[in-house]
């Protein structure tokens, strides 16, 4: 860190923001507002203690997730939320001085782009933004710099990404709009169309990350819930199984490998026996799915792993892309 300055990687993710410093993850908070429904629209809380409130607040105070599929869909929340998260990381009396990398997904539109900057400029003096798939190979120490390919898949809340990479650039890439809210949604239906029960998101998370799978296992775990009755409206006690989650994701799971088969298919045939050498790093909250790695591996028939900090390694890679800026010039951005 610099003297009287500060230097700070940051990740705004549809689900989970992250900020980092140096190697420090300093602030990880859900992308999530409590905005009271007014024309004014004034946040009174972000972050967990919003997220905290989903579904349990009056009509008059909005709980919103600013970010849709990774990029920004109300402007001033996410200013709001970014500010906040300056502030909690210390960097307040700083502001004249800080310095921020922000990574944004592969393929935004320009539109969607400059709104990021715009962000970014409200809380910084100097802004960078790097595509997430070279800030999260950067964070998980891939060897980017070389002529040999590797491949990384973000699963993350709003988007899926796929990308090949090599000589600090991306070699092909595809974006999904879909992510782990798609995955809470297919829980939603399944659940409704089998037990004819209604949930909310928050409790779909909770399932998926408690006893979710991929694939099956040999111990299907079992998680009681409390649900609605979609005909009576009552509260409904369920018993949902790892099985019935394996049902839920199928669909979705398939898009997610015909969408990393796309982009093999556009990858060329020299990079493609470097990734089968290499194999596939999986990244992003998905990734924390149980087995996603084994059903991804027998899918594609190269291997699938998961590294070793699928949170945190977008977050990561933009602050070590501070001391990278002369070998990633064409991937990183002067605002």
């Amino acid at each position: 860190m610099a003297l009287f300055s500060r230097e700070l990687g940051i990740d705004l993710g549809t689900m989970n923001s992250v900020i980092v410093e140096g190697s420090q993850v300093i602030v990880m908070e859900p992308t999530v507002a409590a905005i009271v429904n007014e024309d004014a629209r004034k946040m009174v809380e972000w972050g967990q203690a919003a997220r905290d409130m989903m579904g349990r607040v009056s009509e008059s105070i909005d709980i919103v997730r600013p970010l849709q599929n990774g990029v920004i869909a109300e402007y001033s929340v996410t200013e709001g939320i970014l500010k906040e998260m300056i502030k909690k990381a210390g960097a307040t009396s700083f502001l004249g001085s800080t310095k921020i990398i922000i990574t944004t997904p592969f393929g935004i539109t320009s539109v969607e782009r400059r709104a990021v900057e715009a962000v970014a400029l409200s809380s910084a003096r100097e802004v960078y933004l790097i595509s997430q798939p070279i800030s999260a190979a950067l964070g998980v120490d891939l060897p980017i710099g070389t002529p040999s390919g590797n491949m990384l898949i973000n699963l993350g809340g709003g988007t899926h990404q796929v990308a090949v990479l090599a000589m600090w650039d991306i070699v092909n890439a595809n974006t999904a709009k879909t992510g782990g809210l798609a995955f809470d949604e297919a829980i939603i239906s399944h659940l409704r169309k089998k037990f004819g029960v209604i949930i909310g998101q928050p409790t779909a998370e909770k399932i998926k990350i408690n006893i979710g799978s991929a694939i099956r296992l040999n111990e299907n775990k079992n998680m009681e819930i409390q649900g609605q009755d979609q005909v009576t409206g009552l509260p409904k006690p369920i018993n949902v199984t790892t099985d019935d989650i394996v049902d839920a994701l199928e669909q979705p799971l398939i898009d997610l490998v015909t969408l990393i088969r796309n982009t093999l298919e556009k990858t060329p045939p020299e990079l493609i026996s470097d990734i089968i050498d290499r194999g596939v790093a999986l990244c992003g909250g998905g990734a924390l799915l149980t087995g996603i790695d084994k059903y991804l591996t027998k899918a594609l028939g190269i291997p699938a792993y998961l590294v070793d900090n699928p949170m945190t390694c977008t977050a990561e890679g933009a602050s070590k892309a501070f001391g990278m800026r002369n070998v990633l010039k064409r991937s990183l951005i002067r605002v």
